[in-house]
């Protein structure tokens, strides 16, 4: 199938070459470059086809198809003998050049023979002599070959290396990179490090570098003690390469290097984003490269003991870790004896040897702000426990263990069901013939009591629900009715918890505690005989219920009831020495002074719990209360004593096992601190671990936001690769590529990943998920807003691109969404900025379009006027005065430029000894001088403007602001 229109002409078949040209390398650029030779040839013009032909092999060499670059170049080279006069100068540069493809393409191929690749090289050294041409070039693809078979290249490197460059030596980068790992094969880390330094500093760059470079330099870094360099770099260069078949290489180096740095997680986490390299690299060499990285992180993993993990590998099968390393290691093994037969030598299997070889280099290395374990990559494995009650192995005394310690709702009960749970699945379980224990019915009611429990606790409440009552039925079948009481009021309450939709949510809600408190009650005096623990759990639950009841409603009314239910707990369990319900009545009691507002009361109770907890127990509330507290002063606006309070939770909650304490909570309100302490840094990295907290206890959703929430922190503090790298690895998850996420939730993840884009300066990846995402909100009937200012950003950087005619598109479809859900400062900023922008780079050219766009600013600020809305910065009847001025300006309308800028100082006024404008207004000024003093030669009324500003910056104390303008009025007296 035609991935494009059929040329009619050649003008239509060079339109065509241009647009295919912007397409990324890959299958739809490759088939549409050999469709486009098809059209050329039918064309009687030779000069057509020759394009076409260069554009397919430049498709086939950056695609990673060596095969049938070579033979795209034999056509080229028969045409250049046949009609010289056919290539102009330009022309014949690019075919003298692609000599250098052919030499590298060849080399790639095993099956070519060693005595083909050296008269290659000869052919080489004919043409550039016949043409007059400088042999550096030559010599360069000489040393390649050497250093290709393993021979000795001292000489051929003195060669090539001591040899003046030519106009057809490879470009800087790519030199140095090849000097430089002269200098690594020969074991010198610091020298082939310094010879990079350029390259990695991005100060020279081509096609494949820094990439390349980046992914030879990581291990040697590390080597030398730059671990930070090479964490940075492997983000950046990592980047750069991911899914490039013609870079599967570099893919594989950088899996490597997650291997021996203590991140085998990461390593599989990026070999499944580059699944699709196993089946799109045709290189053979560049597939050996690949394999062998692969090879080095399956190996590591399966010796730490998780072969059987599984691992993306080639498509058709499920892979474990185990069975595709040795699916792996039979093809690269083949792959490096093909080689070395070709070459006559054991190099490349040697070379697979040693890197097979290599130790792990650090122990761990921190790669990403998502720091994950082998166990997470499992996802079933749930982190090692600690139990501070060892599991008996009499199965009577390990369900007493576990009925006891769920009465004091001691967190050790979690092991001691689990175990009673697998027991009880086992086919060939016998229940215990002892009274002491029960029936085997009591045994199956207890177990699903405690799953509804843990379905509670995940929000999961209709599951919660159902799992309660089958639980209470079986409690009256075993003759329990304490229990099933217990198991209908926990139903009850998960029942009223389940969200309801709509905008009398709140108030629904509010009524199902009301009715699940009311049941409750009739429930606890319908009970009788009810054993202490059981009768302190129904109190207990009474006044949870209210508790919701007024957290839900924020009725002051809803206050008095909880605080009677909970002088009602506290009093039983103070007679009865219930030391866990006791902490609980108390924590209930601080919540509620809270929610009404009253934090200094929260605050003494929890400090007199503490006191309590801390001698009497129990041990396991004390992160809980601590956490407690902490909140209770962030919202007292303490965030020195909150750090500290949330910093001993998480020090305590890490004595007892996952799940018992929310630590996602912790450091959540940590991070909370942390940015009101000004340590934004500590704030991520809380951030980000309350996120991963979130991601295994299978709160997914709320997963996202906080890590949505961390992205949108690093690319505030800069931290640009590191945010890139996070929510690449959060929009790689299974469940997002599914479409199982909301959609929304995984749209602001894209967006956040476009503007970090943005901020690394990568403007066409950054404008290709803009466009993407503009298109996709057009469908957000529900949030025209979001849609207005995606579309506004998207025209924004098809500004920055010079394509105004997309950029007009876009900034049309986010005025249409404005007229729905006004967004006036972000569309006035973007129609300025595209005014700017388009009279920058076109100069009069581009004025017309360009006030047009401040028209339609200018009709924003007008409906914002009429709104009364209040900008949060400078007024946009200003901004949009100024902007009048520097359009005008660049289009060389001076006289206009100067009235719009004395427009603009007019409505700013002048500023004060405080003025968050006078910035705004100094530029304004400069600005209005230049135009007036440089390009319409009035250099004395512009001095007085500049002199008058001056005296008045200088008066309020504005030094720095004065500096320009004293440096504008210096030049217009130099030059008067």
């Amino acid at each position: 199938m035609p991935t494009a229109p059929h040329p009619q002409n050649t003008d239509e078949l060079f339109q065509a070459l241009q647009e295919n040209d912007r397409r990324p390398y890959g299958r739809t650029r490759t088939v549409t470059a050999e469709e486009l030779v098809d059209a050329a040839e039918q064309f009687a013009e030779p000069v057509p086809l020759v394009h076409a032909l260069l554009e397919l092999q430049e498709a086939y060499t950056y695609g990673s198809e060596p095969r049938k670059s070579p033979v795209v170049f034999a056509r080229l080279l028969t045409l250049f003998d046949e009609q010289p006069d056919v290539f102009d100068e330009r022309l014949r540069h690019m075919l003298f050049w692609r000599f250098k493809w052919v030499a590298n393409a060849l080399r790639q191929l095993p099956e070519i023979p060693v005595t083909s690749l050296r008269q290659w090289l000869t052919e080489m050294r004919d043409r550039y002599e016949k043409a007059d041409l400088g042999l550096q070039p030559y010599y360069g693809q000489a040393y390649q070959l050497a250093a290709h078979v393993g021979e000795d290249t001292t000489l051929a490197y003195e060669l090539w290396a001591g040899r003046t460059r030519t106009r057809l030596s490879d470009c800087e980068a790519c030199e140095i990179c090849e000097r430089a790992l002269y200098h690594l094969t020969a074991g010198d880390d610091e020298r082939a490090l310094r010879t990079w330094e350029s390259v990695l500093a991005g100060k020279e760059s081509c096609q494949e570098e820094p990439a390349r470079s980046v992914s030879y330099a990581l291990l040697p870094l590390l080597r030398t003690g730059s671990t930070d360099r090479a964490r940075e770099l492997h983000l950046v260069g990592y980047r750069s390469c991911r899914r490039n078949p013609s870079m599967s290489q570099e893919v594989g180096r950088h899996l490597e290097f997650c291997a021996l740095t203590g991140n085998e997680a990461r390593g599989l986490e990026l070999l499944a984003e580059n699944r699709n390299l196993f089946d799109e690299v045709d290189s053979p060499l560049d597939l050996l490269g690949f394999l062998t990285g692969v090879e080095v992180l399956l190996q590591r993993v399966e010796l730490l003991g998780h072969g059987e993990l599984p691992a993306a590998g080639y498509a058709g099968r499920t892979w474990t870790v185990a069975g595709l390393r040795a699916e792996v290691r039979g093809r690269a093994d083949d792959l490096a004896a093909r080689f070395d037969a070709r070459n006559g030598t054991t190099a490349h299997t040697d070379r697979r040897c040693a890197r097979l070889d290599r130790a792990p280099l650090l122990e761990t290395l921190e790669l990403t702000l998502r720091t994950r374990g082998l166990d997470d990559v499992a996802s079933v494995v749930e982190p090692a426990a600690r139990t501070t009650a060892a599991l008996p192995d009499s199965l009577p005394e390990l369900i007493l263990q576990a009925r006891t310690l769920d009465e004091q709702g001691h967190p050790d009960a979690h092991a001691s069901w689990a175990r009673l749970r697998a027991l009880v699945a086992a086919r060939d379980y016998v229940h215990p013939d002892d009274p002491a224990v029960g029936a085997l019915v009591q045994l199956r009611a207890d177990l699903l009591a405690e799953e509804a429990n843990r379905a509670g606790e995940k929000d999961e409440f209709a599951d919660a629900a159902a799992l309660h009552e089958e639980a209470a039925a079986l409690y009256d079948d075993a003759g329990e009715s304490g229990h099933a009481a217990l198991s209908r009021a926990c139903a009850l309450l998960a029942t009223a918890e389940i969200p309801v939709e709509g905008a009398d949510g709140a108030e629904a809600k509010a009524a199902a505690m009301t009715a699940a408190h009311a049941s409750m009650v009739r429930l606890h005096e319908e009970t009788p005989g009810l054993a202490p623990f059981q009768e302190a759990r129904l109190l207990r639950l009474r006044a949870t219920a209210f508790g919701l009841r007024l957290q839900t409603s924020r009725n002051d009314e809803h206050v008095a009831p909880v605080l009677a239910e909970t002088d009602v707990l506290h009093a039983f369990a103070t007679r009865h020495d219930l030391v866990g319900q006791l902490s609980g009545a108390v924590l209930l009691r601080a919540s509620t002074y809270a929610i009404s507002g009253d934090l200094p009361a929260a605050v003494t109770e929890i400090d007199a719990l503490l006191d309590r907890l801390k001698v009497q127990g129990p041990a396991w509330h004390l992160p809980r209360t601590l956490g407690l507290r902490g909140r209770f002063q962030l919202g007292l606006r303490d965030a020195q004593a909150a750090h500290a309070d949330l910093t001993e939770a998480l020090r305590l909650a890490a004595d007892w096992p996952a799940g018992t304490i929310d630590t996602s909570r912790l450091h959540g309100d940590l991070a909370e601190a942390c940015m009101h302490l000004g340590r934004r840094d500590e704030a991520l990295r809380h951030l980000t671990r309350s996120a991963e907290v979130e991601l295994r206890r299978g709160s997914r959703t709320e997963a996202f936001c906080t890590y949505s929430n961390a992205a949108q922190l690093g690319l505030d503090l800069g931290r640009v690769e590191d945010c890139i790298a996070l929510l690449d690895s959060l929009l790689a998850e299974p469940d997002v590529t599914a479409g199982e996420v909301d959609d929304r939730l995984v749209a602001q993840l894209r967006l956040t990943r476009a503007r970090a884009l943005y901020a690394g300066e990568d403007l066409k990846a950054a404008t290709a998920e803009f466009v993407t995402l503009a298109a996709e909100s057009a469908g957000w009937d529900d949030d025209s807003g979001s849609h207005a200012m995606i579309s506004a950003e998207t025209a924004v950087l098809l500004g920055e691109s010079g394509e105004f005619g997309r950029a007009r598109e876009a900034a049309d479809q986010a005025l249409a969404a404005h007229a729905q859900a006004p967004r006036y400062e972000q569309l006035s900023s973007c129609l300025r900025e595209l005014a700017r922008l388009q009279a920058q780079q076109q100069g009069p050219d581009g004025l017309t379009d360009a006030l047009t766009f401040l028209t339609d600013a200018g009709r924003v600020a007008d409906e914002a006027r009429a709104a009364e809305y209040e900008a949060h910065g400078r007024s946009l009847d200003t901004a949009l005065a100024y902007e009048h001025g520097r359009v005008n300006a660049y289009a060389g309308e001076y006289e206009d430029a100067l009235a719009a800028l004395e427009k603009a100082l007019a409505l700013l006024g002048e500023p004060g000894r405080e003025d968050e404008h006078v910035g705004e207004w100094a530029e304004c000024v400069r600005l209005a001088g230049a135009v007036e003093g440089l390009y319409l030669e009035r250099p004395a009324p512009a001095l007085t403007r500049l002199d008058a500003a001056i005296s008045l910056l200088t008066a309020l104390a504005h030094a720095e602001e004065t500096e320009p303008l004293i440096s504008l009025a210096a030049r217009l007296r130099d030059e008067e």
